[in-house]
């Protein structure tokens, strides 16, 4: 195997709190093992193109605390077909990138894999997702800051809806995971959580009215995972027909939730997950994520990492509906 002396990083995907001290991470482990580092634009789209820039240490000062990304961000459709991949490897081999790493989330560490067993280019993964559904690690980069900017928007709408003696359906992102709403809700002292992992039917929006829905406590919030069928507006409207009686509002929170300062637990993740990057390079390891199990730095292959059905914790439906009578 050859010897690593360069190495491609970048940021493709949704963007999510702590990709910048994933990057500075990255960046500054390289460098400390005597390696280049090259910093590439807009994803994929930007590999495409050749928007590829040597980086120093002092590119990455002072972004540890900042939101979004330097690198930018973009998904590309090109990409994901032989003409597209094929352009992007020409730019690997005109910087004489050796390896690659992709911080991101599902879909782009589905391509990390694919091009890195297309090319057998030296490729691993960060967990650069706010949906935190990516198998073999506790946390994904991102997940945690947005889960306290949902609770922080939540306290704020709950003052209205008391005030008022409203429901409020507040619709949070997630994709087809339900990790923040379950999650944010119990945080936030929701009534509910409504999510892709649980059956939402007649019978359990029902159950959860008369449930929740007492003469003591004619406001309640109802956190719902983004859906194209069963959002926010969706159950709104439910109630809105079904119980008539009752002062429906929804918030949907949007894009909202994926700026920010990433919280401490976002820096340290990725500063970890960078560096981990680094160390599994150097050792040899290609097609793996960077996890953190339990405290301790994981490599979790990337055909286990994007697997489409990491479960949510059932015990902590169990936890809400308890604290929320």
């Amino acid at each position: 195997m050859a010897k690593i002396k360069t190495v491609g990083v970048m940021t493709s995907g949704g963007d999510s709190p702590g990709m910048n001290a994933a990057i500075r991470a990255v960046t500054r482990a390289g460098i400390c093992n005597g390696l280049n580092i090259k910093g590439i634009y807009r994803g994929y789209d930007g590999l495409i193109k050749g928007e590829v820039k040597s980086f120093t240490t002092e590119n990455v000062s002072g972004i540890i605390m900042t939101g979004g990304t330097i690198l930018k961000t973009a998904r590309s459709k090109e990409f994901m077909t032989p003409e597209g991949m094929a352009k992007a490897y020409e730019t690997i081999q005109r910087e004489e990138i050796d390896a690659l790493v992709v911080i991101g989330g599902n879909g782009s560490l589905t391509g990390a894999r694919n091009f890195g067993m297309e090319y057998d280019l030296p490729v691993v993964g960060l967990p650069g997702t706010i949906d935190n559904d990516l198998y073999g690690t506790d946390s994904t980069i991102g997940y945690d800051t947005t889960m306290n900017t949902i609770m922080e928007c939540v306290d704020r709408i709950r003052d209205t809806a008391n005030s008022h003696e409203r429901i409020f359906f507040i619709e949070v992102m997630g994709r087809d995971a339900g990790f923040l709403a379950l999650n944010s809700a119990i945080a936030s002292g929701a009534e509910a959580a409504l999510i892709p992992e649980e059956d939402t039917d007649v019978d359990q929006l029902a159950q959860f009215m008369s449930r929740g829905i007492r003469k003591s406590k004619k406001s309640c919030i109802v956190i719902v995972s983004e859906s194209p069928k069963c959002g926010a507006l969706y159950y709104a409207d439910r109630v809105k027909n079904e119980f008539p009686e009752f002062d429906v509002r929804v918030s949907i929170l949007g894009h909202l939730q994926r700026g920010g300062r990433p919280t401490a637990h976002d820096r340290i993740l990725a500063s970890v997950t960078g560096a981990g990057a680094i160390k599994a390079l150097l050792q040899g390891l290609r097609n793996v994520m960077i996890g953190v199990r339990n405290n301790e730095v994981v490599f979790v292959p990337f055909s286990e990492a994007i697997r489409s059905d990491k479960p949510v914790n059932k015990n902590l439906m169990r936890v809400l509906d308890e604290l929320s009578i």
